[in-house]
């Protein structure tokens, strides 16, 4: 599955490694991540496709948010993170 804007990859390299991530755009073979916490959206990560997996294509209003460039908080993409990862993922609340 391509990798596309909104969708939640999770990074398999890196200082990152294992954490959750919006893709905020894509860029040839890189992707802009963000995350709320570590990973604002005022400076997403750049990363390499091969440096991340595709976790889910979620349907909700922050994912809706990106797609269509309205503003966004960093508290919203946190609170999402942490609804997607669930009890599993405890870093990812803000």
């Amino acid at each position: 599955m391509d990798i596309a804007r909104s969708d939640i990859v999770k990074a398999t390299a890196g200082r990152d490694a294992g954490k959750l991530f919006f893709v905020l755009g894509v860029e040839g073979d890189f992707l802009l991540l963000a995350d709320g916490k570590t990973r604002r959206l005022e400076k997403p990560k750049r990363k390499k496709r091969r440096h991340v997996v595709f976790q889910a294509r979620f349907d909700c209003r922050t994912a809706e948010k990106i797609r269509s460039g309205e503003k966004l908080a960093n508290s919203e993409l946190r609170k999402t993170l942490a609804q997607f990862g669930g009890d599993g993922n405890p870093d990812q609340e803000g």
